[in-house]
């Protein structure tokens, strides 16, 4: 039976590169029809917060990928020194109570390769017995062979097969100066208990595989299979890091923005996998049944991010691809939340004149603000003057259109009909008709169709933005006058 387990750590928002990884755990275990198995590494108590663990729950839920089983580190801390002390009782670790780092996880702070310290690693039983129970701190530490070195080797199924001698390898903590066990304990104790079969995680935790198949071996318990994916980079080839980048690389950044769920699960994957076959917009049961390790790139996958765009090309495209095929209720509904206070059924109104003109959700907000204004905000008269006249053609184009539109039926074939009489009649091209007409109403050239447009504004509220456009070239004239 396959399980495999995503094991975030709440101690910062849910990061791109984390996701991914849950994404690719839970793409193989539905593709093997296997388990999914949620476990919250929250064992490190000085820097965990609830803030980070919302952010974790938050980032899931919104991804729309389920788990099927749940567990917190933190209740699991018995078993975790159990089976450390087991390994204590086979000879397989030993106490160190050298003072420079007894509560460091891994080594002393210091120049140079560090393996072990000698005097602590050949310490009598009876002498480590005495010294820890007259109080002494102490780390349990693995005592990785080193009389009759081996080679500790697996096959990887991304980066195939990997190895290397104990003779490099550190003799690490299990357990904390605090008895509280260390990320590798913890790990690997939770792992054999729950059955894990594959872990799939990133390549900064390959050189770490090493140390678990020695604890798990230790525990008298066979390996799982490992893969690990390449890491996130940023353009200039750094790794993609909460420190640096900030929230470029959230989870709930995307979200905000308004990203679809469907069309951020979908970039992630192709950032270090393919199917082979130079698809790139899939559905969800499509990518399930397409992934597979073979198709992980070894290199590591670039986000294509910049200062001033924090969104990578390929995601703001799949998005609006994405948009596109909403059914119109569901699109008016996901953008409700992006403007306050927004009535429903205007927004079922708009969500077709914005569908192809929007890639986020939030770009609702510029698209359409004018649809949930009772007044536009300032805009530069100038901008009525249609293309090849001047002020007075604008200001006719107005009047006429205030005129035939106090009387014109507010559908979309009678404004279309009317508007284009009053061209003909004015002996101008239609365009010079819409676009005072679309800049009075709208406050800006680009918009959504105009015809579409009016229907949504109503009569009441399209004459009286026309009267306001009147009176503001009108002044404009008036200022040019005095000015001269």
């Amino acid at each position: 039976m396959i399980r495999v387990r995503f094991a975030p750590s709440p101690t910062g928002f849910l990061h791109v590169g984390s996701a991914r990884t849950f994404i690719f755990n839970w793409l193989y275990t539905r593709h093997h029809r296997g388990t999914m198995v949620l476990r919250i590494d929250d064992t490190d108590t000085d820097r965990n917060t609830q803030a980070s663990l919302d952010s974790i729950f938050d980032g899931l839920k919104w991804l729309d990928l389920d788990w099927d089983e749940e567990y917190r580190q933190s209740d699991r801390g018995a078993l975790h020194q159990k089976m450390a002390w087991a390994i204590f009782e086979k000879g397989l670790a030993y106490r160190d109570f050298t003072p420079a780092y007894g509560t460091a996880d891994e080594r002393p702070h210091g120049e140079g390769a560090w393996l072990f310290n000698p005097e602590m690693r050949e310490l009598s039983a009876e002498e480590s017995q005495r010294r820890a129970e007259a109080g002494e701190p102490f780390v349990l530490r693995f005592r990785v062979p080193r009389d009759r070195p081996r080679n500790v080797q697996f096959v990887d199924g991304v980066y195939a097969h990997q190895s290397k001698l104990t003779a490099d390898i550190e003799d690490f903590a299990l357990l904390r100066s605090n008895g509280i066990p260390t990320y590798h304990m913890a790990s690997c104790a939770d792992d054999i208990d729950l059955r894990i079969s594959h872990i799939i995680r990133g390549q900064d935790h390959l050189s770490n595989t090493f140390k678990h198949i020695l604890i798990i071996e230790a525990l008298d318990a066979l390996p799982p299979q490992f893969a690990h994916l390449p890491l996130l980079i940023a353009p200039d080839g750094s790794k993609l890091s909460k420190r640096k980048h900030g929230p470029v690389v959230s989870v709930t950044t995307y979200r905000d923005a308004g990203f679809l769920p469907q069309a951020f699960v979908n970039f992630l994957c192709l950032l270090g996998w393919s199917p082979k076959d130079d698809r790139e917009k899939m559905s969800r049961q499509e990518l399930v049944d397409a992934f597979s390790f073979e198709g992980i790139n070894r290199d590591n996958a670039v986000v294509n991010f910049q200062e001033d765009d924090p969104f990578d090309p390929k995601a703001l495209w799949l998005n609006a691809e994405y948009i596109r095929e909403l059914p119109l209720d569901e699109l008016a509904e996901r953008l409700m939340p992006f403007i306050e206070s927004a009535d429903p059924a205007r927004m079922k109104r708009i969500a077709p004149l914005v569908r192809e003109r929007i890639k986020l959700l939030s770009d609702v907000r510029t698209v359409a603000d004018f649809f949930f204004v009772d007044q536009l905000p300032p805009y530069d008269p100038a901008e009525l003057i249609p293309q090849k006249g001047d002020r007075d053609l604008a200001l006719k184009v107005l009047h006429q259109a205030q005129q035939t539109l106090a009387k014109t039926n507010f559908s979309h074939d009678s404004l279309d009909t009317a508007l284009r009489a009053d061209a003909n009649h004015l002996h101008i091209k239609p365009g010079q008709m819409f676009q005072p007409v679309r800049v009075a109403v709208c406050g800006k050239k680009a918009a959504p169709p105009l015809f579409e447009t009016l229907e949504v504004i109503g009569q009441e509220g399209t004459l009286a933005r026309i009267d306001k456009a009147i009176a503001a070239l009108s002044a404009q004239g008036e200022h040019e006058t005095v000015t001269k």
